[in-house]
């Protein structure tokens, strides 16, 4: 153990970039608490069978850890593909450690000092995250009073300031909100760089929701993401993924780092893929979880966000900390999160829901 570390050097002594000084890392609240309703995961844990599955794939994976992963995931872009259909082929997929390593491979490509990036907020606090992450300026646009995104000045602001990168989220976070094609497809006829569109909760959209992912053949600058993290039950794999034209694939290939996809996640993720009718088999049950439990908050009086996503953003409370901090004691962590005097839940099994209106409304 070294006996001479400096112990009143902080931060602030080293010599980081300045775009970087003063801000705090992201980080949802990881507390051991009976119900835990705040980051969006999905509440059924993996069946035996899958579990027995994966066990043996790893088992067999781990004979030849002593080697490099294969490099492009060229296996697993292929199951990717053939899962999200459309007439993909692996060369218009790509894959990384989540969705956020997709994103920041994105900005490293197409980004970087002296480019910028817009987003409509409220929407995903990693976007401008990553963004400043890798010099890039972000540029806020802004949503309308119900959260929504008009299509007319979505446009506008596209045309105004021209950035390298446009950010749509679809179905929104942390609003639930979800965007139609008339307003993709506004922004793509007017954007000069890269527009992509984060569709990491698509699966849990209502029944009829189209996907960007149809704008793709005519759209060689759009990128559609998404992830195995929500509705694939997978967060603890990190596996996220995008489709986009081929080109851009290679463009990211670029940036990748070598071997970044390891063995144990690409093995973990194919698992997941084969056994992807158990895994979205509970998407019916949280969409419906998640349209009773919208109902129930408006009989009590609260303004809910339209929700197209497996969580509800809800409001409005003039002290909102007071409200979370409640429902903590109760054993109950949902997030403080969005716009001031809204919190947002994620959509958990009916025992949960049922806890988190227990505590709620005790509360209220």
């Amino acid at each position: 153990m070294n006996q001479h570390v400096n112990q009143h050097v902080n931060l602030d002594d080293l010599p980081i970039r300045d775009d970087l000084r003063g801000r705090t890392p992201y980080g949802a609240p990881q507390i051991d608490v009976p119900i835990r309703l705040n980051t969006n995961e999905n509440p059924y844990a993996p069946s035996p069978a899958l579990v027995a599955d994966l066990a043996e794939e790893v088992r067999a994976s781990a004979a030849e850890l002593n080697r490099y992963p294969d490099r492009d995931a060229e296996a697993l872009r292929t199951e990717l593909a053939d899962y999200l259909g459309h007439g993909l082929t692996k060369d218009q997929v790509w894959a990384a450690n989540g969705s956020n390593e997709v994103l920041q491979q994105i900005l490293q490509a197409f980004g970087s000092h002296g480019r910028t990036a817009l987003g409509f907020e409220p929407s995903y606090s990693m976007h401008p995250i990553i963004t400043t992450g890798t010099s890039t300026e972000w540029i806020s646009g802004v949503r309308e009073p119900d959260f929504s995104l008009d299509p007319g000045k979505a446009a506008a602001a596209v045309e105004e300031h021209r950035p390298d990168i446009v950010f749509l989220t679809s179905p929104n976070n942390p609003t639930g909100t979800a965007l139609p094609m008339e307003t993709i497809s506004r922004v793509l006829d007017v954007a000069t760089g890269m527009v992509v569109v984060d569709e990491a909760y698509a699966e849990f959209a209502r029944q009829g929701t189209p996907s960007a992912l149809t704008l793709l053949p005519a759209h060689p600058r759009l990128i559609v993401t998404r992830t195995m993290s929500k509705a694939f039950a997978m967060a603890g794999t990190r596996l996220g993924y995008l489709a986009a034209h081929p080109a851009v694939i290679d463009a990211l290939l670029l940036v990748r780092l070598p071997y970044h996809l390891s063995t144990l996640t690409q093995t973990a993720a194919r698992v997941a893929l084969r056994h992807r009718a158990e895994l979205l088999g509970t998407v019916d049950k949280l969409r419906q979880e998640r349209d009773d439990i919208v109902d129930w908050l408006r009989g009590k009086g609260l303004t809910v966000a339209d929700s197209d996503a497996n969580f509800v953003l809800f409001g409005r409370f003039p002290d909102r900390r007071k409200v979370w901090e409640a429902l903590l004691e109760s054993g109950v962590l949902i997030r403080e999160v969005g716009p001031p005097e809204w919190l947002r839940v994620s959509i958990g099994t009916g025992e949960e829901m049922a806890a988190f209106r227990a505590a709620l409304e005790g509360i209220l």
